[in-house]
């Protein structure tokens, strides 16, 4: 297993180019990666909040890292695609039992998020710690025979007061932090606006950077004409499919 793994997420890496975003769809069960991979993607995320409010739990860590990483191994068995899986801040466990459990579930990448979880949204924790925590992530997978591919989130959009170029600014100097302690992407979720992702992409050097697809973030095209490598939906393709539920019973219930 260990080295199909390696191969796998070798393979996940290379699907990282700058200029050619690879569109990651986030599942959230086995149907949706399922269908999704029915639908040709080449790989695979899945979606912490979408994981979490499908067992019943909220999202923050609120579910027992037992019970998640039960269902991103779920998902990584059902199909044949790389998957990296959405792991929050890491539950609390150690360098080395976290890769463990990730391998363990079959999946060949992680989200790793610095938002201070303790404190409340939009806090985050020292920069600093953070990389360190993500270096030692990456040993820890090079020593157990799976380098991992690590997409370090940074929460800088998530509130704590920073705008603006401030928050660009904070955002590049975590950003080229955690890409020298050998993350191999960068994720500054919810970031949307197109001046500010191109900022972003040239602070860090145009390394790999992760957008979500938010509805008012720009298109595909425009993020691949400004280098962007990655985009992901987080739970938005779960909350459409909510969405498509309901009206569908709802037009049902009209007639």
């Amino acid at each position: 297993m260990s080295a199909s793994q390696a191969e796998r997420a070798q393979a996940l890496r290379a699907l990282h180019r700058p200029g050619s975003p690879l569109v990651l769809p986030n599942a959230w069960d086995v149907a949706s990666a399922r269908r999704f991979a029915e639908q040709g993607a080449s790989a695979l995320a899945t979606t912490s909040a979408g994981v979490a409010n499908s067992l019943g739990w909220p999202d923050g860590e609120k579910i027992p890292a037992r019970e998640m990483f039960a269902a991103v191994a779920r998902i990584a068995a059902a199909v044949a695609l790389p998957v990296t899986a959405d792991l929050e801040a890491g539950y609390g466990l150690a360098a080395k039992e976290l890769v463990e459990r990730v391998i363990g579930s079959g999946c060949v990448g992680l989200n790793l998020e610095d938002g201070d979880h303790a404190r409340g949204r939009g806090a985050l924790v020292d920069a600093e710690r953070q990389a360190e925590r993500v270096a030692a992530l990456k040993q820890a997978g090079r020593d157990a025979g799976v380098d991992l591919v690590l997409n370090a989130r940074v929460d800088t959009y998530l509130g704590g007061g920073l705008v603006g170029a401030e928050r660009v600014a904070e955002t590049i100097r975590r950003g080229r932090l955690y890409l020298e302690a050998g993350a191999d992407c960068i994720y500054p979720i919810t970031a949307h606006d197109e001046g500010e992702i191109a900022a972003i992409v040239e602070g860090v050097g145009r390394a790999p950077v992760n957008v979500m697809a938010l509805p008012t973030a720009p298109t595909l095209a425009r993020l691949a004409a400004i280098g962007v490598a990655r985009v992901t939906f987080g739970s938005l393709l779960l909350r459409r499919a909510l969405d498509a539920a309901t009206s569908a019973l709802a037009d049902y219930s009209k007639r």
